[in-house]
């Protein structure tokens, strides 16, 4: 089951509705990643930027927004019984991101449902083989979902 909240101030004065494909996003990535349950149990938590600042600084020790953040509640071997996590995310942040990718918000939201989905079954990009590895399986999924390949995008973007 995939709990989803929404902050009063998640738009941060606009008004802002969860892309439809939630549910699909978190099954593909995890059943791309190789995570055996039917149904995943996670939170997912859209809020504005100031809260994803205040998580970050809490967390991680950064005093900066950040696009999305996810916090594993379990290691592998997992319990298929149990939650596999939280994902908070900054729509703000997230709105801004889209618009300078030129892709579409719920897109990209979607792509951040799914990297996030990802650190909580284990996978990092803290270095070069793992941000390959984690890469590739969110462009699958994304692709298994009918949507941009985030990598090859962004590399033409910012060129």
């Amino acid at each position: 089951m995939i709990d989803i909240v929404v902050d009063a101030d998640a738009g941060s004065g606009m008004v802002f509705e969860p892309p439809e494909g939630i549910d699909a996003a978190v099954k593909n990535a995890c059943a791309i990643a190789g995570y055996e349950a039917p149904e995943p149990t996670l939170c997912i938590r859209f809020t504005a930027n100031a809260e994803i600042r205040a998580l970050n600084h809490q967390w991680r020790n950064k005093d900066a927004v950040t696009d999305v953040l996810s916090f594993p509640m379990q290691e592998a071997p997992f319990n298929l019984d149990e939650s596999l996590g939280d994902i908070a995310l900054a729509v703000p942040f997230a709105r801004q991101e889209a618009d300078r990718l030129h892709v579409a918000v719920d897109a990209h939201i979607l792509h951040l449902i799914i990297h996030a989905s990802l650190h909580l079954l284990g996978f990092d990009h803290i270095n070069d083989d793992e941000a390959d590895r984690m890469q590739g399986l969110e462009s699958e999924t994304m692709q298994r979902m009918g949507l941009h390949n985030p990598y090859s995008f962004e590399a033409r973007v910012q060129s």
